[in-house]
């Protein structure tokens, strides 16, 4: 009895979550993610969730279940024609970004492998996936790299941390700094770019209407079947091998199904998506040992702080040579950083709204190529 506790727990609080976030705006402000973590972390080291021998075992089951459903849902909405239509200087920004980000976490490996951290290649992984994509990226690594949950969540917690103070120096100063070595940007629509709402509804709100949750269960039940048909193609490969090719025909079956439009069309399968992104969040963060999280080396924040405000140096030196407007180096190092959630918010501290949907599909591209990147280079260290 207490196992089924156990698992309802584990699914269902992320609509605690949730319904917490919706109605109160300033934990709408920490975000869900973060949210989840807390939850996991203080129940899972003060010993509320019962410690069972199944506890392990059931665990397990959802960390290896949630992100190989989740991956193909937050992919379906891609769309491809957008990759096409982003303007020459967005893409030169994001190619600016990638290699700022490849570069640091590169040499950051080197700096820190000598000082002590488990599989500090993993590490390198998470950061690459996290720093081109974000959280489902993050765990999708996790998963594929077999990356201890202490570890990761030490990661995690250091990037939210970084995190928050490279946003608010986006938020506060960071268009007036940079406008010191880079052009302005220049508004299609000068009139128009003085106005709009980036004050987006709640993305979760109607998923239960019967027009939306019935499609919704198709997309799910396709999610399914390309987990399915991605485990049993990854029989054929040696054991050490077998999640990461898990991992990587998940994406590359879900970004083939985004080009069928009855798939591409189907209503929020991102936003289901990251409701199993939450699931594993509070079961991998009620896994972390706090005094283990204590003991982990600092050279991981250190390395989280060479990865963020690294390439973004690399990118504002490449931004200068190439003439690329302050405004697109913030949303594209934004929407690479901090993930596409908070493209809106920065485009509003910006009021240029214009820049909303080049930062989305850029950081739709992260989410698409980071688990590739991030599985590719963190062997390619490994080897090194």
């Amino acid at each position: 009895m207490a196992a089924f506790f156990l698992v309802i727990f584990y699914v269902f609080s992320p609509l605690l979550i949730l319904h917490t976030c919706h109605r109160y705006r300033w934990v709408n402000k920490l975000g869900a993610v973060v949210i989840a973590y807390i939850i996991g972390l203080t129940l899972g080291n003060i010993g509320l969730l019962p410690r069972l021998e199944s506890s392990a075992a059931i665990q397990d089951i959802l960390t290896t279940l949630t992100i190989p459903i989740a991956l193909p849902l937050l992919l379906f909405s891609i769309d491809i024609k957008k990759w096409l239509s982003v303007a020459g200087k967005t893409m030169l920004s994001m190619v600016f970004a990638l290699a700022g980000v490849i570069s640091m976490v590169v040499l950051g490996y080197f700096l820190f492998r000598g000082d002590g951290i488990t599989d500090l290649w993993k590490v390198s992984g998470l950061l690459i996936g996290v720093y081109t994509g974000g959280t489902p990226n993050l765990a999708s690594i996790k998963i594929a790299l077999d990356v201890d949950e202490t570890i990761y969540v030490v990661t995690h917690t250091y990037d939210l941390v970084i995190g928050v103070f490279y946003l608010l120096f986006m938020l506060s100063v960071g268009q007036r700094f940079f406008l010191k070595f880079l052009p302005a940007y220049r508004h299609a629509d000068p009139e128009s770019a003085k106005h709009g709402n980036f004050d987006g509804e709640d993305p979760y709100w109607g998923i239960l209407q019967k027009q939306i949750y019935i499609p919704l269960l198709k997309a799910l039940g396709l999610s399914v079947l390309i987990f399915a048909v991605a485990g049993g193609t990854s029989l054929l490969v040696p054991a050490a091998s077998q999640m990461a090719v898990v991992i990587l025909l998940i994406t590359t079956l879900g970004i083939l199904a985004s080009l069928i439009p009855r798939v591409n069309r189907i209503e929020k399968t991102f936003e289901l998506g990251m409701y199993f992104i939450l699931v594993f969040s509070v079961v991998v963060a009620s896994m972390a040992d706090l005094q283990k999280f204590v003991a982990a080396s600092p050279s991981i924040l250190l390395y989280v702080t060479l990865a963020v405000f690294g390439s973004l140096l690399i990118q504002v030196i490449l931004s200068r040579l190439f003439k690329v407007d302050a405004d697109t180096l913030i949303i594209t190092s934004t929407a690479f950083i901090c993930s596409p959630p908070f493209v809106p918010v920065v485009a509003g501290a910006l009021k240029n709204k214009e820049i909303i949907v080049s930062g989305l599909t850029v950081g739709i591209i992260g989410y698409a190529i980071g688990n590739y990147l991030g599985v590719m280079i963190g062997y390619l260290l490994r080897g090194l």
